[in-house]
């Protein structure tokens, strides 16, 4: 009996834990697009996540492993948001589908919970390798999505032009982000949105 109770106490210290390291990241991922990487401090981190500040080491080693960590999850909401569109769509629309999401005006006022490669993008070569690597992987992944909507996926080709799609999405919605004047925000997505969605057809 006195085994089992002691299995239920670590069992349920153990969930409490693994509820508040997800709250931790949950909050940095939003944080770290917000912000960036450098406007993203621990204290504020474990304050919004209603946790204190000495309770940070019990979950990560550094700051820098929360920011990989954080930037892990960004990536992963951001991939999974895209490969949904493209699950909902016919194949031969999912392409537009996706431009069209991502260059969205919603999207563009989104910034903590849209991509972090145009939230993070200008920041990410100065970060530690481990969130340089959690980056990597992410553009490898979204440019992979992009060249398999394409009729000539396994091509060369197909992979060069998703390339191109990619820089042309992340950079009109980094410069959109950047101006001060909403016409010229819109101009840039629009533009933008029109001239990949000719590629594509």
């Amino acid at each position: 009996m006195m085994y089992v109770m002691r299995n239920s106490k670590l069992n349920a210290r153990a969930a409490a834990k693994e509820a508040s390291h997800e709250r931790i990241v949950s909050v940095a991922a939003r944080a770290i697009r917000r912000s960036g990487y450098g406007g993203t401090g621990v204290a504020d981190i474990m304050k919004e996540a209603g946790l204190t500040h000495g309770a940070f080491y019990a979950h990560f080693a550094s700051r820098e492993a929360m920011l990989a960590e954080a930037a892990a999850r960004a990536c992963a909401e951001s991939a999974t948001a895209a490969a949904d569109v493209v699950a909902r769509m016919p194949a031969g629309q999912a392409l537009a589908a996706m431009l069209g999401a991502y260059l969205s005006k919603e999207h563009g006022e989104n910034v903590e919970a849209g991509c972090p490669l145009a939230a993070l993008g200008s920041e990410t070569s100065r970060q530690a390798p481990e969130v340089r690597r959690v980056t990597t992987r992410h553009l490898k992944e979204m440019i992979d999505l992009l060249a398999r909507q394409s009729p000539d996926w396994g091509q060369p080709v197909a992979h060069e032009q998703a390339l191109v799609t990619l820089s042309t999405m992340v950079g009109a919605l980094l410069l959109s982000r950047a101006v001060d004047e909403p016409g010229l925000s819109d101009g840039l997505r629009e533009a933008a949105l029109r001239h990949l969605t000719r590629t594509a057809n």
